[in-house]
């Protein structure tokens, strides 16, 4: 499991490194994740409490989500210089969270293309403004700057980048934490980036733009390539052990338990009192957990 992390002190301004909460973990050669706070979006983070990934090849570098406002996709950059003198060519839009496109403006200002799912950008433009609305109240003054724009290819299942001598596989398998997500596969450097179908070292959140049932797919399909590096939305890069133990199995787990409330005729608040003590070392369990229960017993009554 990888491990390795590179503050980002050594890379731009001390200061500056320490207020965005950013750390660079490099995977391979010419390959990092960017990884965020798991904490709650602030002016600190500029809504990257998230991770992000960069690849560097001989025609420029490609940037795996762009940051969750103007501020968060500028303090990227700032990241972005510090490994590579490569242009930043290709965004790619890996969901439907605002971490993952609403910084897509500033990188179409310094000449980056974007790409995203179709089903991403439906769910961009239905949810842009409570999403905008959202971080408002959350970043305040350091929303600034930050407008809704939309990616400019986009695919509806399958998208293959050629950039330099690498080959970038960007695949939409329906709906996980939200209803576009990708994942990116970099099959000759047995890498994955996998946005929020994988979270690992804090708990997922599960929402009305996501589906649970269709997620354990989703995570199944990415799985299957075998992938020896995973770069997920959340958390330190790792490996599919790490990933389905702290992904794919808590939903598991978290589906099973409430069918057992359901078809045992429970409410919902009986719901929200099953046992998920088995996942308590992720963070931010006790500010997720009860929401996720109570998200899943509803996705189930319904299906």
């Amino acid at each position: 499991m990888i491990r390795t992390i590179v503050t980002v002190a050594a890379l731009v301004l001390p200061g500056l490194a320490f207020a965005q909460g950013l750390d660079v973990q490099p995977v391979m050669p010419g390959i990092w994740a960017i990884v965020g706070p798991t904490e709650q979006r602030s002016p600190d983070n500029h809504a990257n409490n998230a991770t992000f990934g960069l690849v560097e090849t001989d025609a420029g570098a490609v940037l795996v989500d762009p940051g969750g406002s103007w501020a968060g996709a500028e303090a990227l950059h700032g990241v972005v210089r510090g490994l590579t003198d490569q242009p930043v060519k290709y965004v790619i839009n890996t969901g439907g969270q605002d971490h993952r496109w609403l910084g897509n403006g500033y990188w179409q200002a310094q000449g980056a293309t974007v790409i995203a799912s179709e089903a991403a950008v439906r769910d961009h433009k239905d949810r842009a403004s409570l999403q905008m609305s959202a971080l408002a109240q959350l970043l305040g003054d350091d929303l600034e700057g930050t407008e809704p724009s939309f990616a400019d290819i986009t695919f509806e299942r399958d998208y293959r980048l050629d950039v330099g001598q690498m080959r970038f596989d960007i695949m939409h398998r329906g709906s996980a934490h939200t209803l576009g997500d990708s994942f990116v596969w970099l099959q000759a450097q047995e890498v994955m980036f996998t946005g929020d179908i994988v979270y690992v070292d804090r708990m997922l959140g599960i929402g009305p733009a996501g589906d649970s049932a269709s997620w354990l797919e989703v995570f199944d399909a990415m799985a299957a390539f075998g992938a020896k590096h995973i770069v997920p939305g959340h958390g330190r890069a790792t490996d599919i052990a790490q990933a389905r133990a702290e992904t794919r199995d808590y939903l598991s787990y978290l589906r099973s338990e409430i069918a057992k409330v359901i078809e045992a005729g429970g409410s919902i608040e009986d719901g929200t009192h099953i046992d998920q003590s088995q996942f308590s070392h992720l963070a931010v369990f006790d500010q997720i957990a009860r929401k996720n229960a109570q998200s899943v017993y509803m996705q189930m009554e319904w299906e």
